[in-house]
């Protein structure tokens, strides 16, 4: 009865399963995740058990003084998490099972129980406060024991790896993840005592033997009845450490760190690493269907990718890499710049960290996926990297890949490549702000799009279109930053390069024109502020052609000359200085400093901090008058016949023109300056 219960349970997890999947429209693909009742009765195997038996008396060995102080720095300051002992656990038996691979493929008659399954198996315990560790690998000796368990820092994979590779075939050694001897120490981190138990594959020593230590200054060697070929730990855990005698603990470190382990890792009888390391296969192998859900699976997301970048490279690291470009929009977690990046690095399968920024840069914390690479450098917890200069070789390939590959998007598929930039636009421009190499802001302003005077609104061209569309004669890029194309056209600063047919970048953000100062140029072009442009010295000769044009619509040269020296008294310390220009139509008068970008954003962020008078002194403003025009005009009348009223009239011009250029934190101060003028005008009628 209890077996039928027990069925109809499992059957009803099924259901339950399948209605949260469909609900979500989550489909589960079988090559990668089987049904729940397949996993929970179907494939229920364990062949862990409690069968040996030592016999004899046992061979007591005492660690070395150095071996028993360097085992105290591995149990107690190598590793940064004591969970890791079971990644480590798990990868001398991933090994030992490769080891028994390569030996039965290249020498098949020196080994014994030829087609065993080969598996690794793991079984939790509460109530004795165990966690079993066996595999099917190739096991151990009783010289090997001594020489592998009894020695710290001495590792077998790392020998086993140099006599393969003085021979032929060397396939194997892509799949042996062991290099400094110290993993298996690692248990003690979290045991009171570990008992590993072991029988070589090979015909000429088929004896088992059982291994024991408490981790201090002494270990036996025991023969033992009814060993398993291959290796069978039992770690006897600290109260403080009973966690890892719980399923649920255990379930969640394998899916952390041993995922991907290329043998079948069985807890309590269920398969539990299902997923398959998409990133090893060749690109065209996999389909769309396979990259979402591995997608999912990685990203903890619902969604599909985007866009997907799968590739292999050999120089100047071996790598296997897959990219993932989310579909949906940023959350307001990824916006910011304390965000995690989403690139988890492995090597040989086993995961190293879950979340680096060391093979992206941070801007590029939006893609999603995994860095493989047998090469890179780890220290000996396996924990950091090392080797700094050829990382930042690595993450300058990886770099160059991601831009490339956007890129190429950009120009074959435009139309979703210009949703990309509305949703992801930000993070490149970012990219501009922080990174310090020239070439690289150059490749990432490949991908920005603007709107520009020569297109119609609501298109947006990239910055190579532009210089497609330079006049003759033109060498710069010019931009120009307004909060709609509607004010950006009106824009007084727009005027002079507007009669000369100029295309100008339209920077509708207010971050976009700190993006293009900080680009600087691009393909030998300089990168120039409109507003810059217009602050550009202009010969006597040219601003004089103002007074040579038709005498009524401009004001005479002394009439000029007074009203600037009447302006400057008015306005005092606000002014560095006032001048007369010929790059005017339609506007009185501008405002112009030296570098109007980063003055916005002082404005903006840093002026409530300072008085008027600093901060006045500090922007250092040059108003430039429009001689023809009517106020312009009006105002060197009024200063000889209505001082008063001339004053106010002068310093609403100022305000208007500070107002346009974007250097008034708060236009609302102004009005009880327009409305005295309001008053005074309205006095005369």
């Amino acid at each position: 009865m209890s077996l039928k219960i027990a069925t109809r349970s499992v059957l009803r997890c099924k259901s339950s399963f399948m209605s949260f999947s469909k609900t979500w429209n989550y489909r589960v693909n079988k090559s990668i995740i089987p049904a729940l009742t397949q996993t929970t009765i179907a494939h229920y195997h364990s062949i862990i058990r409690e069968s040996e038996k030592v016999k004899g008396e046992a061979d007591r060995h005492e660690f070395k003084a150095e071996t028993r102080m360097l085992l105290d720095i591995v149990a107690k300051s190598l590793y940064s998490e004591n969970e890791v002992f079971v990644r480590e656990l798990i990868s001398n038996a991933s090994d030992a099972i490769e080891k028994f691979r390569y030996i039965s493929s290249t020498k098949p008659d020196d080994v014994i129980d030829l087609d065993r399954k080969l598996e690794i198996h793991i079984e939790t315990n509460k109530q004795n406060r165990t966690l079993i560790i066996q595999d099917t690998g190739i096991g151990m000796t009783k010289e090997e024991m001594i020489d592998a368990l009894g020695t710290i820092a001495r590792s077998g994979s790392k020998n086993f790896l140099q006599q393969i590779q003085k021979g032929k075939e060397q396939g194997a050694a892509a799949n042996i993840i062991g290099q400094f001897g110290v993993g298996f120490y690692s248990a003690f981190m979290c045991a009171t005592h570990v008992e590993v138990y072991s029988r070589a594959s090979n015909n000429t020593d088929s004896v088992g033997y059982k291994w024991s230590s408490d981790g201090t200054g002494s270990f036996e060697i025991q023969e033992c009845d009814d060993v398993a070929v291959g290796t069978k730990i039992v770690v006897h855990l600290k109260p403080e450490c009973r966690e890892y005698a719980e399923e649920n603990r255990i379930h969640d470190v394998i899916k952390k760190y041993s995922n991907f382990v290329g043998s079948p890792i069985f807890l309590n009888g269920n398969q539990v690493n299902l997923v398959h390391p998409l990133w090893l296969m060749e690109p065209k192998d996999v389909i769309d269907e396979q990259h979402s859900e591995f997608f999912r699976y990685i990203a903890n997301s619902f969604d599909v990718p985007r866009y997907k970048l799968h590739f292999k490279t050999d120089v100047p690291l071996s790598l296997r890499t897959v990219l993932y470009f989310p579909e949906g929009k940023p959350g307001l977690f990824e916006m910011s710049r304390d965000a995690d990046t989403g690139i988890a690095l492995y090597t040989r399968k086993i995961l190293i960290q879950s979340k680096t920024d060391l093979m992206l840069p941070k801007w590029l914390r939006f893609v999603k996926g995994v860095v493989d690479s047998e090469d890179i450098p780890l220290n000996l917890s396996r924990e950091l990297l090392q080797n700094s200069n050829l990382i930042r070789r690595l993450r300058n390939v990886l770099t160059s890949r991601v831009l490339k590959f956007l890129y190429d998007k950009s120009v074959k598929d435009p139309e979703n490549y210009e949703k990309f930039y509305k949703d992801y636009g930000l993070f490149l421009k970012e990219g501009i702000v922080t990174t310090q190499d020239q070439p690289e802001k150059e490749d990432i302003a490949k991908l920005l799009r603007f709107e520009t005077n020569k297109i119609k609104e609501g298109t947006r061209i990239g910055i190579d279109d532009y210089i497609k569309q330079l006049k003759e004669g033109q060498k710069d890029i010019y931009y120009l930053a307004a909060p709609s194309r509607e004010l950006a056209l009106n824009s007084p600063y727009f005027e002079s390069l507007q009669k000369q047919d100029y295309p100008v970048l339209f920077c509708y953000e207010p971050y976009d024109e700190l993006v293009l100062m900080q680009l600087i140029s691009y393909k030998g072009h300089s990168l120039v502020s409109v507003e810059k442009e217009v602050r550009r010295a202009t010969t006597v000769e040219e601003n004089d052609k103002i007074f040579d044009e038709t005498s009524k619509e401009a004001l005479s040269r002394r009439e000029t000359d007074e009203l600037v020296r009447f302006l400057k008294k008015e306005l005092g310390h606000k002014v560095a200085n006032v001048k007369y220009t010929n790059k005017l139509d339609h506007h009185p008068c501008i405002v112009t400093v030296e570098d109007m970008a980063a003055a916005r954003h002082f404005i903006k962020t840093q002026s409530h901090q300072l008085s008027e008078d600093n901060r006045y002194a500090l922007l250092q403003s040059h108003l430039e008058i429009n001689p023809r025009h009517p106020i312009i005009r009006k105002l060197s009348k009024l200063s000889t016949t209505d001082e008063k009223l001339a004053s106010l009239l002068a310093h609403q011009l100022f305000s208007n023109a500070m107002t346009t250029a974007g250097l008034v934190d708060d236009p609302r101060l102004l009005l009880t300056q327009m409305n005295e003028l309001l008053i005074k005008v309205l006095e005369k009628f």
